[in-house]
């Protein structure tokens, strides 16, 4: 299946995000430092949204709409006292069709899927605001990730395609770490 297969060829990418992010979070000391690290996400999940955007269709996957993206981070950002001003730069894959979309969306559903992980981290700090972005879609979590599994595995018909879905995968991961690396910020 293309999520297996994308799991697998992501790991190396996978674990190299997820260090920085961890990283990161272990800094969190206040509030704004929660609102700074959101920061990256949204700058990151915004810019790759538009590029995902044409692609990922009602008819593709129905209920895209109702997934949580970069409008729960802003939200989450606006609560912890802050704004979207300051972003770190960001940079994309290409995105050319539904199944790099699919690819790259992988990361960014899993990214919720792990959210649950980052909401206890953060409370045993202390911070217990601007996590919706974070708590996932709550009891629907494993049906919601369910539902995205199936229609990713669906874009696969060779393993051209597969080999295309892995290497926008690890792209995308890629280019997410980045921007924990960056110390530019756009104003």
């Amino acid at each position: 299946m293309l999520s297996t297969e994308i799991k697998e060829g992501t790991k190396e990418a996978h674990l190299h995000l997820e260090k920085k992010v961890i990283q990161k979070l272990k800094a969190i000391r206040s509030n704004a430092d929660y609102a700074d690290f959101l920061k990256h996400f949204y700058a990151y999940f915004s810019h790759l949204e538009k590029a995902i955007a044409p692609y990922i269709t009602d008819e593709l996957l129905p209920d895209y709409k109702q997934r949580r993206n970069s409008a729960y981070l802003k939200k989450d950002i606006e609560e912890l006292g802050s704004d979207i001003t300051n972003l770190p730069l960001t940079t994309v894959p290409k995105i050319n069709s539904a199944l790099q979309a699919m690819a790259a969306l992988y990361v960014m559903e899993g990214s919720i899927m792990g959210g649950s992980i980052i909401v206890k981290m953060l409370e045993k700090g202390g911070i217990t605001q601007g996590v919706s972005f974070f708590s996932g879609y709550g009891e629907a979590t494993g049906r919601m990730w369910g539902t995205f599994i199936e229609v990713l595995n669906g874009q696969s018909n060779n393993e051209n395609d597969e080999a295309q879905a892995i290497f926008t995968a690890n792209e995308t991961f890629t280019h997410f770490s980045e921007v924990f690396s960056e110390i530019n910020v756009s104003i």
